[in-house]
């Protein structure tokens, strides 16, 4: 593991430091959206008081906290990137590849590091033909067991929500709305589907998680942040536009790894180009309040 000097030099400190995921970079965005989209979450968590460390694996190194070129070598479109979660991460480190890493293996990467707080679009879930296919996002049992903080727009509106939910309650995770009584739905503010605790204000998150550490009960934790009103979309609209890129994906066979990243392009061509920017804007969201959240927390713990 490589940790670039700022990073490792706030981590020494004890000051706050919010991981980001690179998988958004290499398949999540076109290019080279996803090149300005990885440059402003950084900006953002620095404007708030903290450090940004984006993460990723160069030439089978992981890397905490990557400079521009290397955010570059991997958003670039011939780029030839693996999409990396825990059970990837030693093929991808043995094979000395070029790996962006999901919210499983950004976590694990972050923990590593000694980094809490990590802020993405939308974690993985239960995707809604599981019942059949028995396909679920490492994410779920990687919030389960790796003690770190994540901010995210609740999970991507391709997947089962109820079902997702359902799993994080039978594995412990703990589901904050901030501002919210509802998971959000990425693309939408509401789901329907509600949140284990309310808090309105980053403060009283960090207490909470603060609370949680002396406790010792250890795993992750889920901060659903709801897209900005401005920013959502019809819930209709994006409805129509997950179901058709679905039925394409059913259509072309596509699995695995890949139903993500190929379901998300499609929706952006079925909103024509709509999703994509509300897409941007939930993740410059999630960064901004993972930033407070890490700056709130550090205060808590040197006045105690």
């Amino acid at each position: 593991m490589r940790i670039n000097p700022e990073v490792r030099n706030a981590i020494r400190r004890n000051e706050p430091v919010v991981a980001l995921e690179s998988t958004i970079i290499s398949h999540g965005m076109p290019y080279p959206a996803n090149i300005e989209t990885a440059i402003a979450c950084e900006n953002k968590i620095r404007e708030r008081g903290a450090v940004p460390a984006t993460i990723a694996i160069i030439e089978g190194e992981i890397v905490v906290g990557l400079s521009l070129s290397e955010i570059e070598r991997i958003a670039a479109p011939d780029a030839n990137v693996m999409k990396v979660s825990r059970r990837d991460l030693a093929y991808a480190t043995y094979k000395h590849m070029d790996g962006a890493l999901t919210v499983s293996g950004t976590m694990i990467a972050a923990k590593m590091a000694g980094i809490r707080f990590f802020a993405t679009g939308g974690i993985g879930g239960v995707h809604r033909n599981a019942c059949s296919t028995m396909d679920i996002s490492a994410d779920l049992d990687e919030l389960a067991r790796t003690q770190v903080y994540v901010v995210s727009a609740g999970a991507k509106a391709i997947l089962d929500l109820p079902k997702t939910k359902e799993y994080l309650e039978t594995k412990g995770v703990p589901v904050i709305g901030y501002q919210t009584d509802e998971l959000p739905a990425f693309y939408t503010r509401e789901s329907g589907v509600g949140v284990d605790f309310r808090f309105d204000s980053p403060e009283e998150i960090a207490g909470y998680l603060l609370e949680k550490e002396k406790q010792g009960t250890g795993g992750g934790v889920l901060i659903g942040n709801p897209i900005h009103e401005q920013f959502a979309m019809s819930k209709k609209e994006i409805d129509e536009a997950i179901d058709k890129a679905l039925a394409e994906a059913a259509e072309k066979g596509i699995t695995g790894k890949e139903v993500t990243p190929f379901l998300l392009s499609r929706i952006v061509f079925h909103t024509k180009g709509k999703s994509l920017e509300s897409n941007k804007h939930l993740v410059y969201s999630n960064a901004e309040l993972a930033a407070k959240i890490a700056v709130s927390f550090h205060g808590l713990e040197k006045k105690k």
